[in-house]
């Protein structure tokens, strides 16, 4: 019922809660936490919002007006009626119009039900109406003429760093390792190198997968990739890409408390999808199953991956 996309964008907002020590989790938390759902952006940047804009006005209300829990331990957060009210409003919706799965833009509309939260008014703030979202939702209406251009906010020089530092602290640049001569060249693993590519070349279910026993040169194969796109012996829309290789024990060390490792892996994610031309290889990604999974939680980090891997 719910959509994936949607139950990452719940779980981190509670993560985010929990994290910060608040007492409750509030519309505000749920509508910063669709800053990073795809449906949700794209309708909101269809309506004309500033996303960077709303999501620090988003920011700085809730750090300063939510009551926090004081001590230590493991904080219980629970949400407020209006976070209820919200959910079940999408739900109810969603079901009525004969559609299978709830998303983030189905939540964004169910928000403005709750017309005396500060949400709504950061939204009304940036010219956002309920009727904006639906006329967009349901017959593509944009209220910013298309082919528009948009100036785009400079980014936070904090944030920034934030991004680019999860890609240099949690991945290891194969395209890099290639060019400073400490990849040994390839020998006798062209086929699967080939079929990698090709793989690669595809427009949906472009994710492969290398299956073997240990010792038999699977990471070696996406270093063999990586030597190609170095070398130029590359399909011409593989040609600008770089392979990254996913550390998952950089990842999972040093995670205390809850929701630092998924905190970490989002924001790989988040950098990676803002260059199309990145591939990321993940070395014994059997390991991802139950990988940041809290106890009795459902959502490790082979979830948080699949709405990235069903959109290639």
């Amino acid at each position: 019922m719910i959509a994936q996309e949607l139950e990452v964008s719940l779980h981190m907002a509670f993560v985010d809660a929990r994290q910060k020590r608040h007492e409750f989790i509030t519309v505000e938390h749920l509508l910063l936490a669709l800053m990073d759902n795809p449906s949700a952006v794209d309708v909101l940047r269809a309506c004309g919002a500033d996303i960077d804009a709303l999501r620090k006005e988003l920011g700085d209300f809730v750090r300063e007006h939510t009551p926090k829990v004081p001590g230590e331990g493991d904080v219980d957060t629970q949400p407020t009626l209006g976070f209820q009210r919200v959910i079940q409003r999408a739900i109810l919706h969603v079901q009525s119009s004969g559609k299978k799965e709830v998303t983030g833009a189905n939540v964004l509309v169910a928000i403005f039900g709750e017309k005396d939260s500060h949400a709504v008014y950061f939204l009304n703030q940036q010219g956002v109406s309920r009727l904006d979202m639906v006329n967009y939702i349901a017959h593509g209406i944009t209220k910013v003429p298309q082919g528009t251009p948009r100036e785009e906010p400079a980014q936070d020089s904090e944030t920034e760093g934030q991004s680019s530092g999860a890609l240099q602290s949690f991945t290891l640049n194969l395209n890099a390792q290639v060019n400073a001569g400490k990849i040994d060249p390839l020998i006798g693993r062209e086929r699967e190198v080939e079929r990698v590519i090709q793989i690669l070349c595809r427009r949906r279910k472009n994710n492969p997968i290398l299956v073997g026993e240990a010792g038999v040169g699977k990471t070696a194969i996406a270093e063999g990739l990586a030597s190609r796109i170095v070398a130029g012996n590359i399909p011409e829309i593989l040609a600008k890409s770089t392979v990254y290789s996913l550390d998952m024990g950089a990842l999972l060390a040093g995670t205390k408390y809850r929701g630092d490792f998924e905190q970490r892996l989002k924001a790989v994610l988040r950098q990676l999808q803002e260059d199309a031309h990145s591939i990321l290889f993940i070395d014994e990604i059997h390991t991802l199953i139950g990988a940041g999974a809290a106890s009795g939680g459902t959502l490790d980090a082979s979830n948080l991956l699949k709405p990235a891997l069903s959109k290639g």
